[in-house]
């Protein structure tokens, strides 16, 4: 048996009155899927530990299987993995995100998705006024970034800017979480106001404006860590070979350290115009000669995060006809059987802009399987299903008993 897992980030919701009591994955019309939840297994799966914040890194960790408490050191780690930032004893590695304030507010957490080739020149010209011995900046893609700190103490309170939009800049802003990491506090609040002088008027950010876009005009460090020590999927599981593909540097980290083949797929964008189909080809090849394929879709948390019902459901709607219908159609043509599951990693509930800890539906279907009555695929059918709400590990060992 072999197993895909396609991962909808964030695309589980709560129901609002507005729309009728209908999460947009209860609106949406996802006939693939609700056939796959037809003919397999459902169930609910809590993701986060209740002492760990509900990021996608917690998140996507527990979906393949780990201890997050024990793994766990924070997202800027993981993402120094994807961008291949080898880090020393001592280091500590924070996601950095290029972020737009207005009026004093954290008006977005992306600068308006600013594209790569800007953000690289703003993190360049960066290096080049703050970089120094203890302090670099390694640029990602888009908005998101890493900033490495030699000999930084982890001892912070940092909040991620994507659940603080509208708030304040001062009520918001790093700080130690004991005396041990004051002095690293400090020097992320000197960053953050060095970074606002330099970039306000940066060129980049002077023709943004111009064109009526968000300027980055500030850097947002958060999620401080240092390196994990993390076995692979083979190691945990015996699963011989694997790959994830994703438009995500955090993604793409976790699967670095989990042992997997990163593959990336051009036009891939972390956004609602990703290149779905490429996304879905290249699951496709990589099943092929592998055991585990990790196909992660990012929009449905992006929509999420930018409070636009209508476009969380038709991003829903694109996972479902552009890369669900393509895989169980090209799969069904395989000579050896491939389990498939689908689920997101948290909610992601559009009114609230930011993720939540609620347990997320997922289902799992495979050749053979025993259909437990479930018809559809939402947050509310799945409490019917036969696994019922099963805890973070639990998942990847329900899934690998489909060979047995």
């Amino acid at each position: 048996m072999k197993y895909i897992v396609i991962l909808g980030d964030g695309m589980s919701d709560q129901p609002e009155i507005e729309h009728g009591g209908l999460t947009p994955l209860m609106a949406a019309q996802i006939p693939n899927i609700d056939r796959l939840a037809k003919l397999g297994r459902s169930g609910l799966l809590k993701t986060i530990p209740e002492r760990l914040h509900p990021g996608s890194e917690v998140a996507n960790l527990a979906v393949l299987g780990y201890d997050v408490e024990a793994v766990f050191e924070g997202r800027g780690v993981i993402e120094a993995a994807s961008i291949g930032v080898a880090l020393e004893e001592g280091d500590l590695a924070l996601r950095c995100n290029l972020i737009c304030i207005s009026d004093e507010k954290i008006k977005n957490h992306s600068a308006g998705h600013i594209s790569t080739s800007e953000a690289i020149e703003l993190i360049d010209a960066l290096n080049e006024k703050f970089g120094n011995e203890k302090v670099c900046f390694y640029p990602g893609v888009s908005y998101r970034h890493l900033l490495v700190i030699k000999g930084g103490n982890k001892s912070l309170k940092c909040i991620p800017p994507h659940d603080v939009t509208g708030t304040p800049v001062v009520d918001v802003l790093p700080s130690a979480a004991n005396s041990a990491g004051e002095e690293t506090a400090n020097l992320l609040l000197d960053l953050i106001q060095g970074s606002r002088e330099l970039l306000e008027n940066h060129p980049i950010n002077l023709i943004r404006k111009s064109e009526g876009k968000d300027p980055a005009n500030s850097v947002w460090p958060w999620s401080p860590g240092y390196k994990p020590s993390m076995k692979t999927l083979k190691e945990m599981f015996g699963i011989g070979s694997g790959a994830v593909i994703s438009a995500v540097d955090l993604i793409q980290g976790i699967g670095v350290y989990a042992g997997l083949d990163v593959i990336k797929v051009q036009g891939a964008t972390g956004l609602y115009d990703t290149n779905y189909e490429g996304k879905a080809e290249a699951a496709l090849e990589a099943i092929k000669t592998r055991d585990f394929v990790y196909l992660h879709i990012e929009a449905s948390d992006e929509a999420g995060h930018e409070g636009n019902y209508d476009l969380k459901l038709k991003t829903i709607e694109y996972l479902d006809y552009r890369v669900v219908k393509y895989l169980v159609d090209e799969i069904s043509k395989m000579d050896e059987p491939v389990a498939i599951a689908i689920l997101p990693d948290h909610p992601t509930p559009w009114k609230l802009k930011t993720h939540t800890r609620d347990a997320v539906p997922f289902l799992i279907w495979y050749p053979g399987i025993k259909p437990d009555g479930v018809m559809r695929y939402d947050e509310i059918a799945a409490r019917e299903g036969n696994y019922g709400t099963l805890q973070s590990q639990q998942f990847m060992q329900e899934l690998l008993k489909s060979h047995n």
